[in-house]
């Protein structure tokens, strides 16, 4: 797994980037700050992660997050801000922004490693391929890969803040189900619903990957 690690501050950044390693074999890509990191990620970097600091000169982290937002190919990039912020406000704001999860410094090992487990679980045995859910729902896969689209655009919305309540909710479940996604759909019925959203995100993500390489 390719992570990103983004600080301004070298000894921070080395910590995470220790601390990343210590989760398992990653191949760790670093930048010295958000233009960095930008830079980088337009000149084709592709990480499946990002842990990024929130506060860093020239360009932010939560302005860094938001271009990846907008960036197509980037949309769905699982993106963790950092920061010795605590306050709801700041986290509020990151979870508007679309942040996959936030990590406090002073950081620790198991706080790295929930979010690699909670944005990447292991791959339930009830997931279905994407030629299986292809075939059930009568469509090709370039059809599925528009639905698939069209579903994580409205998980990322929900996270933003724009759910409609328990109404929006249950579509949401019912469109991972349809799409075959069920451990996604069950995500979304653990608390806290933020960490489920983030979950089915990257449960979409990963059937976009599959059903491309189908």
């Amino acid at each position: 797994m390719k992570v990103l690690v983004v600080d301004d501050d070298v000894v921070a950044r080395m910590m995470l980037m220790h601390l990343v390693d210590s989760c398992g074999s990653h191949a760790i890509i670093e930048a010295d700050d958000g233009a960095d990191a930008w830079r980088q990620l337009e000149e084709g970097v592709r990480p499946d992660i990002v842990f990024c600091d929130l506060r860093m000169p020239h360009l932010s982290g939560l302005e860094l997050l938001q271009r990846v937002r907008q960036a197509a190919p980037l949309a769905a990039l699982p993106f963790v801000l950092v920061s010795a912020a605590s306050d709801s406000a700041t986290m509020d704001e990151a979870a508007l922004a679309g942040a996959s999860g936030y990590i406090v410094k002073p950081f620790r090992q198991e706080d790295v490693r929930t979010q690699f487990e909670r944005l990447f679980p292991a791959p339930g045995m009830t997931d279905e391929a994407p030629d299986a859910v292809a075939r059930r729902l009568g469509i090709d896969l370039d059809r599925l890969h528009l639905y698939l689209d069209g579903l994580l655009r409205q998980l990322q919305a929900a996270q933003g803040g724009s759910s409609e309540g328990a109404g929006q909710l249950a579509r949401l479940r019912e469109g991972c189900v349809m799409l075959g996604l069920h451990d996604a759909a069950a995500a979304l019925d653990r608390p806290p619903l933020a960490a489920g959203l983030a979950q089915a995100q990257a449960a979409v993500a990963r059937q976009i990957a599959r059903a491309a390489r189908a």
